[in-house]
C-alpha cells in the first residue's frame, strides 16, 4: 500500500508555520487565482519566503540553505562564471566529496540546463540544495558587486556562444503543474526545440564514469521527487495513461531523449532491475551507464515512451516496435522503439538514427586508398552481385546508402527493398518489407525486376529464396547490393552456399565482399604522440626486424569535447575481397574458408586486422581499439 505523500502545506500546518484556517483560506485563493500555493502563501502574510523555502525542501526531499549564514568562499565562486550564476539565479555553495559541487537554486524544475553548464565549466558534479529567491538574488549582487569574480572578461550577462534557453519540452495535459507548450506538429513529429528559437544546449556534455550520471541525475532530482508513488497501479490502462501524460514523466523521459541525442548516442536502453531502472547510452559503440531511477518510475517511464512510438500500453506479453519521429535544433532524427518483456518488467531499446548523417561521402567512411578504389571499380559495374558482410551496429546500412548516394543518377532506376526504410533517399524508390500483408523480401525483389531496375538494394539476404532471386537478378544484368552476417569478407561467399546456392552461380555473380566494423577515433582535441615497443604490433602483422625499435602512435588524452573518453565519433576497418579467377575456383570446389582467405590476401586483400593496423599507425585510432572490435584467436 501506498502513503499518499504530504503537500506543502501539510508540512508548513505540521511544523507550526501555518494554522489549519490559513492553509484552507490559500487554497480557496488558488481556487480562484492558480498559483503556486507556496507564493501565495507568502504573499497573504502568513509565512516568511524562507519558512516555505525550508518546508518545500523538506517536501522534495533535498537540503535547505539558510544563504545569509552560509559563508561561501570567494574561490569557489571562480569555478561558475558571472553570466551563468545571474542567468539562472543559481549559486554554488561548497565543494563536496568525490568532485561534487553544491548548488543553491530556488526552483528545481527549472534548472535542467542550468546544471549541465555549471557541470561544463567548473568540471564538478553539480547537487543542488534549495534556498529563498531572494535570499540568492541578495547573495549574488553582494559576491558578484563591480570587481567581484568574474569570468566573463566584459562583465555583461551574455548568452555563451552555442548556448541557448531551456529546452521547451513536451508535456501532456494541464494539470496545474509547471509545464511548457506541446511542440508536436501536423505530422506526429516531435520538437525538442521552441519554435520561438528557444533550443536546447547544443554542446556535447563532458561525463565522467558512468558517463553522464551526474549531469542527468541532478538534473531530474526534483522530477524525481515528485513521481514518489506514482506507477503504483501498473494493471489499470486509464491509470498508466495518466501517469505517462503527468508532467514530471513528460519531462523525464524528453530529458533521457534530449540527453541522449547531445551526447551522440546510437541507442537508449530502459532496463528494469529488481530495484530500480537502469538507463544507458550507446555511445561510439560502447554501452555507458548514464542514471539509475527509482522502480516506481518504471512503469509510468515506460508506458510513456510506448505511447509515444504508438504501441499497446496494455500489451506487456510480447514484444513490440514502433517509432518516434524527433525534430531538435532543426535536424531530423527517427527513435526506432523497441519493447520487450524481461523479469522485472518491458525493457526499452530506442534506436536513434540522425537523418543528417546517413549520405556521407565515400571518402568519409574511413576508407585507405586502396579499398575505395576497388569499391569504387566495383560499383560502377553494369552487373554482379555486392555483399557487406559484419555484426549488427558495424556500419552496413551506411555503406550501401554512401554507394547508393555516389551510382544514383537520372539515367538510373535505383529500387531498394529493407526492414524498415532507415532514410529516405531522393530519387530512388525504396520499399518497406510488411510480413503482415505479405510484402517479404522475396516478393518485393520478383516484383523489381519487372519494373527495369538497374540496380538493386535488397537490405539483407536472410533466407534462400531471397538469396536465389538476387543472383537471378545480377545474372540477368543487374547491379545488386545487399548484406549479410558473416564475421569476415572470406565467409560471406561460403555461407551462401551452405544456404543452399550452387556453387556456380556464387562464382558467376559475386563480384565482391566487403567485411567492416567499426571503431572508435581517437579525439582531435587532446590526441597526444606516445612511443611503443614495435614488438607489441606484432600481432597484427606489423614487421619487426629489431624488438627494440619504437614506433610513435597516438591516444586520446581526454578531455571535455570527448567526455574523457579519449575518443570522439568513429571510423570504419574493412577488409575487401574481389573476385578474381582463382577465388572462382576455389568457390566451385567448395574450399574452406581459411583457403579462400589465404588466396584473397595472396592477390592483395588486407585483412581487418591489417586495416586497423594501418589506422593506428596514421593516428586515427589505437591498437585496444582494433583489439576490441576486430580480434578473434586463430
Amino acid at each position: 500500500m501506498a502513503f499518499p505523500k504530504k503537500s506543502l502545506g501539510e508540512f508548513l500546518v505540521e511544523k507550526g508555520v501555518l494554522t489549519e484556517d490559513q492553509l484552507r483560506q490559500a487554497r480557496d485563493v488558488q481556487k480562484s487565482a492558480p498559483g503556486d500555493l507556496g507564493n501565495i502563501i507568502v504573499d497573504l502574510g502568513f509565512a516568511s519566503e524562507r519558512h516555505v523555502t525550508a518546508c518545500r525542501a523538506q517536501e522534495m526531499g533535498l537540503p535547505f540553505i539558510d544563504l545569509t549564514r552560509q559563508t561561501i568562499d570567494p574561490e569557489l565562486l571562480k569555478l561558475v562564471p558571472e553570466h551563468i550564476v545571474k542567468r539562472y539565479n543559481v549559486l554554488p555553495v561548497k565543494k563536496e566529496s568525490n568532485n561534487r559541487l553544491l548548488v543553491a537554486v530556488s526552483d528545481p524544475k527549472s534548472t535542467i540546463v542550468a546544471l549541465d553548464d555549471i557541470r561544463i565549466v567548473s568540471k564538478h558534479q553539480p547537487v543542488i540544495a534549495l534556498a529563498t529567491k531572494s535570499d540568492i538574488e541578495d547573495t549574488i549582487k553582494r559576491l558578484y558587486s563591480d570587481g567581484g569574480p568574474s569570468t566573463n572578461g566584459n562583465g555583461r550577462n551574455a548568452r555563451p556562444s552555442g548556448r541557448s534557453a531551456t529546452p521547451a519540452i513536451i508535456t501532456g495535459a494541464d494539470n496545474g503543474r509547471d509545464q511548457t507548450p506541446a511542440l508536436i506538429d501536423e505530422n506526429g513529429t516531435i520538437n525538442l526545440t521552441a519554435e520561438n528559437g528557444a533550443t536546447a544546449a547544443s554542446e556535447k556534455s563532458p561525463t565522467g564514469a558512468p558517463t553522464g550520471s551526474g549531469s542527468l541525475q541532478s538534473a531530474l532530482q526534483g522530477d524525481l521527487l515528485n513521481m514518489i508513488g506514482a506507477g503504483e497501479d501498473d494493471t489499470d490502462e486509464e491509470a498508466m495513461r495518466e501517469s505517462a501524460d503527468d508532467a514530471p514523466i513528460v519531462r523525464i523521459g524528453y530529458t533521457i531523449v534530449l540527453q541522449a541525442i547531445r551526447e551522440g548516442a546510437s541507442d537508449i536502453h530502459v532496463e528494469p532491475e529488481r530495484r530500480g531502472v537502469r538507463i544507458r547510452y550507446r555511445i561510439d559503440g560502447v554501452l555507458n551507464e548514464i542514471m539509475q531511477v527509482p522502480k516506481h518510475i518504471q512503469a509510468p517511464l515506460i508506458s510513456r515512451f510506448k505511447i509515444l512510438a504508438d504501441l499497446n500500453i496494455a500489451e506487456r506479453r510480447i514484444p513490440q516496435d514502433g517509432r518516434i519521429p524527433i525534430r531538435h535544433e532543426g535536424k531530423e532524427y527517427d527513435l526506432r522503439v523497441n519493447c520487450c518483456p524481461t523479469n522485472y518488467g518491458e525493457k526499452i531499446v530506442m534506436r536513434i538514427l540522425d537523418k543528417s548523417n546517413v549520405l556521407l561521402p565515400l571518402d568519409k567512411l574511413g576508407f585507405s586508398p586502396e579499398v575505395l578504389a576497388t569499391l569504387e571499380e566495383l560499383v560502377t559495374q553494369p552487373n554482379g552481385l555486392i555483399m557487406t558482410t559484419g555484426p549488427t551496429g558495424s556500419g552496413k546500412t551506411t555503406t550501401l546508402y554512401s554507394i547508393l548516394n555516389k551510382i544514383n543518377t537520372p539515367d538510373k532506376n535505383i529500387m531498394t527493398i529493407e526492414d524498415p526504410v532507415e532514410y529516405i533517399l531522393p530519387g530512388i524508390s525504396q520499399v518497406h518489407v510488411v510480413k503482415k500483408s505479405g510484402m517479404t523480401f522475396a516478393v518485393a525483389l520478383r516484383a523489381f525486376l519487372r519494373q527495369d531496375p538497374d540496380v538493386i538494394m535488397v537490405g539483407e539476404v536472410r533466407d534462400l529464396e531471397t538469396a536465389q532471386i538476387a543472383i537471378e537478378a545480377s545474372l540477368t544484368g543487374h547491379l545488386v547490393l545487399t548484406t549479410i552476417h558473416t564475421n569476415t569478407a572470406s565467409e560471406a561467399v561460403m555461407r551462401l552456399a551452405d544456404m543452399g546456392i550452387e556453387t556456380f552461380l556464387l562464382a558467376a555473380t559475386v563480384t565482391g565482399v566487403m567485411g567492416q566494423r567499426l571503431a572508435r577515433r581517437i579525439c582531435t582535441n587532446c590526441k597526444e604522440p606516445y612511443e611503443v615497443q614495435a614488438e607489441s604490433l606484432r600481432k597484427f602483422g606489423f614487421p619487426v626486424t629489431n624488438p627494440r625499435e619504437m614506433v610513435t602512435l597516438y591516444r586520446g588524452r581526454g578531455c571535455e569535447a570527448c567526455r574523457g573518453k579519449g575518443y570522439k565519433g568513429r571510423l570504419g576497418l574493412y577488409e575487401m575481397l574481389k573476385m578474381n579467377e582463382e577465388l572462382r575456383e576455389l568457390v566451385v570446389r567448395r574450399a574452406p574458408v581459411a583457403e579462400i582467405r589465404d588466396a584473397a590476401k595472396a592477390s592483395g586483400m588486407k585483412d581487418l586486422r591489417s586495416d586497423g593496423l594501418w589506422k593506428v599507425l596514421q593516428g586515427m585510432t589505437t591498437p585496444d581499439e582494433v583489439m576490441r572490435v576486430v580480434y578473434t584467436a586463430e
